[in-house]
């Protein structure tokens, strides 16, 4: 943690890609709970990505940089994962189908354009003197 923080703090931003990396065929989430009004519900057909892209976001968020995640289909929408959390639009990609239509398309250019300039505001910043309030 300590060499990703130090990392952090000499980037300017953080693109993340959520990648579908465990399958669950069959399993339940809150299986044998005790809490009151808590039930279990299925994860069968379901897909995990890496716990890295839910920590790595939440590590650039307390530092204040601007944050970009991918999604890939079939990944649950949760935790960081789910859409405004952060702040910005986070796009879902099919790595099965063509993703050359989508960074073409309008909606890529204007999201990863809004990104970039959060990224040129944090080089500009950075070059400031820290202000108390």
């Amino acid at each position: 943690m300590k060499a990703i923080r130090r990392l952090m703090l000499e980037s300017n931003g953080l693109i993340t890609v959520a990648l579908r990396r465990t399958y669950i065929e069959t399993g339940s989430g809150n299986f044998r709970t005790d809490l009151a009004g808590l039930k279990s519900y299925r994860l069968d057909d379901t897909w995990l990505t890496s716990p890295w892209s839910h920590i790595e976001p939440a590590m650039a968020y307390q530092l204040g940089l601007p944050i970009l995640i991918l999604r890939e289909k079939d990944v649950p929408e949760e935790g960081l994962l789910q859409k405004g959390v952060v702040g910005m639009y986070m796009p879902e990609f099919d790595l099965d189908g063509s993703t050359e239509n989508y960074f073409d398309s309008p909606e890529w250019n204007d999201l990863i354009f809004k990104w970039e300039a959060q990224v040129r505001a944090v080089v500009d910043r950075k070059g400031l003197p820290p202000q108390l309030y």
